[in-house]
């Protein structure tokens, strides 16, 4: 039974439970301290002392944040001595951070300097050296200026902890001392998988995404080109957050008349490609099951976790499905099916995507992601970038009257809708199964057994007397125990969703911050929502993925579909 403590926080009685921090009972009143370095659940280390408080008979000031009450504790939050101490802290990192701050990636959206504000720093006391490291660009997906990083180890708590990959941690010594890779390489020479979940966390800008919005806007600019944007599942219930919207706020129609505004040629929803997806995939799924093939079956569409597999597992890349992702589908389609249908050079079509994720990024230049002759996806935004975009174009946010998708793709369905969530990907499955299994329109499309934030989730699923056991596994710390399990034969199921990011793309690495558990829940909330409001809520029966298949696939993993939206991978070396 969990005791009760009695303590006192700037006079204000109150009682909270055993084990809980001064921090968080400040915040139960109302009270908020200062922090830098804090993570709950993960990062709490109480390294940057921004936080500190005075309580009655201390010797010192304690840090807030991993500092427990006991009874009858009696805490200051805010007295002469305690702001003393945070201004002391905040002026050492100040004085040897980059004072570029107007063109700084984080400008407007930058920890340190909100923090600055609030507590008043107008001038920085000391003189001292400017920190001055080399810039690390050498992948598509992040960039690393260590010049800008004060140390906090968030990045490498996200990194060692909750993505289990390693890739960063702290190097060198005493005042040399820097967060960066094994021999201090670049990311693209160490095991990273781009999911980009530092980024979301770093405080400053020290991790950024690499942003593609030059790009975009040259060929926004360009008359000889045709410019087509897709948007990602899990943008609609996240984009209003860089615009001044709630989370968990669904913003279809709205985002898709600012992106007309912007001047994109045609406005499309990757819902399509999702649900092409579940064609082939399921297809796939059963191939495997009926001819004795590789299982379980694993998902694709996650490109953080394809480098996690290839890096770590790649024993288990026969077990990974051969689907390239929707957004890499969609490329291919438009550089082919659409091109033809509407008598467009692919030479001259430009293809967008707006994505939660920075490993899209990544996917987009891997090599092998050219099978219509070019390159199937030209530029990638994060969710991030797109507000940007949005905001750079001029377009009055809230003035913007909702719009449709434009056609032959602006056709979704609620099983598309629900890819950005983790377990989404196997409820969209499991509903396009069921019928094509049975014959037998299914009653319930809700596999509640495979929602939520939980890490691992398992269910079964009977199938014409077949009982099929499923797993979701979101965050590549839970993927790693479902493939040890798997390898171990600890574990034994048919098919299985892994997420590289935390709650699914919903929680990717490039979509607004902070991305805390509860803006998860209401952005997966959003989710099914959007899914229960559509009038149809399976993939096979999206009549724009029929018309594809009649007109031009043929039919699923036939030759132009294996050609065109299957791929292969690579084993990497750690």
């Amino acid at each position: 039974m969990t005791m009760s403590i009695n303590i006192a926080i700037n006079g204000q009685k109150l009682t909270v439970p055993e084990g809980t921090t001064i921090l968080e009972a400040a915040k139960q009143i109302g009270i908020e301290i200062p922090t830098l370095c804090h993570l709950k659940d993960t990062n709490e280390i109480g390294v940057c002392r921004v936080c500190v408080v005075e309580v009655k008979g201390a010797r010192n000031l304690v840090p807030s944040c991993i500092t427990k009450v006991t009874e009858g504790m009696e805490i200051t939050t805010n007295s002469p001595k305690a702001r003393k101490a945070r201004e002391m802290v905040m002026n050492l990192i100040l004085a040897t951070h980059p004072k570029d701050c107007l063109t700084c990636d984080r400008n407007g959206d930058c920890e340190l300097r909100t923090l600055a504000d609030k507590m008043g720093i107008r001038k920085i006391d000391f003189g001292a050296p400017v920190k001055d490291l080399p810039l690390d660009d050498s992948n598509p997906s992040i960039i690393r200026d260590s010049s800008k990083c004060i140390l906090c180890r968030r990045c490498v708590s996200v990194c060692n902890e909750v993505q289990k990959v390693s890739a960063i941690g702290l190097i060198n010594r005493g005042i040399g001392t820097t967060v960066g890779t094994a021999f201090d390489r670049g990311l693209a020479d160490s095991p990273c998988v781009f999911c980009g979940q530092c980024v979301s966390v770093c405080p400053t800008g020290a991790l950024t995404e690499r942003f593609n919005l030059r790009e975009v806007w040259q060929a926004l600019n360009d008359p000889d080109k045709h410019v087509v944007i897709q948007t990602a599942p899990a943008i609609r219930v996240s984009l209003g957050e860089e615009l001044g919207e709630e989370p968990g706020t669904i913003v279809t129609g709205k985002m898709v008349g600012a992106l007309r505004k912007v001047g994109f040629d045609k406005v499309f929803d990757t819902d399509f490609t999702a649900d092409l997806t579940i064609m082939e995939e399921g297809h796939e799924f059963l191939q495997r099951l009926t001819e004795k093939g590789k299982l379980p079956l694993i998902t694709s569409c996650s490109p953080g976790w394809v480098k996690y597999v290839e890096t770590f597992y790649p024993e288990f890349l026969d077990n990974v499905s051969s689907c390239k992702s929707p957004q890499q589908m969609f490329g291919a389609i438009i550089k082919t099916y659409y091109a033809e249908k509407y008598k467009i050079d692919p030479a001259k079509i430009y293809t967008v995507s707006a994505m939660p994720c920075t490993a899209k990024k990544f996917e987009a230049n891997r090599p092998e992601m050219n099978s219509s002759g070019y390159r199937d996806v030209d530029a990638v935004l994060t969710t991030r970038e797109l507000g940007l975009l949005i905001k750079e174009a001029g377009v009055d946010w809230a003035s913007v009257e909702d719009s449709q998708f434009d056609q032959p793709f602006g056709e979704g369905t609620g099983a598309g809708i629900i890819f950005g969530s983790s377990g989404g990907v196997m409820e969209a499955a499991l509903r396009t199964l069921s019928e094509v299994v049975t014959g037998k329109e299914l009653k319930n499309l809700d596999f509640k057994g495979v929602r939520g934030l939980e890490g691992i989730k398992e269910a079964e699923v009977t199938l014409n007397g077949q009982t099929l056991r499923v797993a979701v596994a979101n965050g590549l710390a839970n993927a790693k125990k479902v493939l040890d399990g798997l390898k171990n034969k600890e574990l034994d199921y048919h098919f299985v969703e892994i997420m590289a990011c935390p709650g699914g793309c919903i929680g990717g690495g490039g979509q607004p911050r902070p991305s805390t558990p509860d803006t998860k829940q209401k952005r997966m909330e959003a989710t099914y929502r959007a899914d229960k409001g559509l009038p149809r809520r399976k993939s096979h029966e999206n009549p724009a993925v029929q018309e594809i298949y009649k007109e031009f696939l043929k039919k699923p993993l036939g030759e132009k579909s294996h050609h065109l939206l299957h791929t292969s991978y690579t084993p990497r070396n750690k």
